[in-house]
């Protein structure tokens, strides 16, 4: 952050001594180069506003994709991670896949999502995760369905730290026969 601070503060004055000499040099003409500075700051924030948004605008989306077979197959994201829409007792959730995950493992905000009283929980256990040692709650899903396999009394847990996205974990993987990786593509085979 004190690198980046230094960064702009150092174009700051940059910017500054050579919008100075400019504006020096053509003092006869100061509102001409008023309107031409103005023109260029405009142009630079446009430029600045597509570098700040440019993944976004780029990400494209595709969807995941169940074959004949029943196979499901998630595309690889920009980020190298895979991500599945599983439905969980009739609401979508999305989930991150992690096969380093023990459990399905729904945030906070999903377990809501999904009807859970989260304040109800008896957050009992606790799992380790890469952001420490966290509280989970142990819960029963009624139902949860990826494409078209249906899943009835699913064990998984609730995190009770923060998380920005439920996990797919190897409780849930393991009902799968086979979990392969071709062409940036996961492939879920039942």
């Amino acid at each position: 952050m004190a690198d980046t601070l230094a960064s702009v503060g150092y174009l700051t004055i940059l910017l500054m001594a050579v919008g100075g000499w400019y504006m020096a040099s053509n003092r006869p003409s100061i509102g001409k180069s008023l309107q031409i500075a103005l023109v260029w700051g405009m142009i630079f924030m446009v430029g600045m506003a597509i570098y700040g948004m440019w993944s976004d605008i780029t990400r494209s989306y595709v969807a995941q994709v169940t074959s004949e077979d029943g196979a499901i197959t998630l595309p690889r994201a920009r980020d190298g991670h895979y991500y599945a829409t599983v439905e969980i007792n009739g609401v979508n959730i999305n989930f991150l896949v992690d096969t380093g995950a023990t459990d399905l493992v729904l945030s906070r905000a999903d377990a809501d999502k999904i009807g859970l009283d989260v304040s109800e929980l008896p957050f009992l256990g606790t799992a380790n995760t890469a952001n420490g040692t966290v509280p989970i709650a142990y819960t029963i899903l009624r139902e949860v369905r990826l494409g078209p396999h249906l899943d009835r009394s699913v064990s998984a847990s609730v995190n009770g730290g923060e998380m920005d996205k439920s996990l797919l974990g190897m409780s849930y993987l393991g009902k799968y026969d086979r979990i392969e990786i071709l062409n940036d593509r996961l492939v879920l085979h039942r």
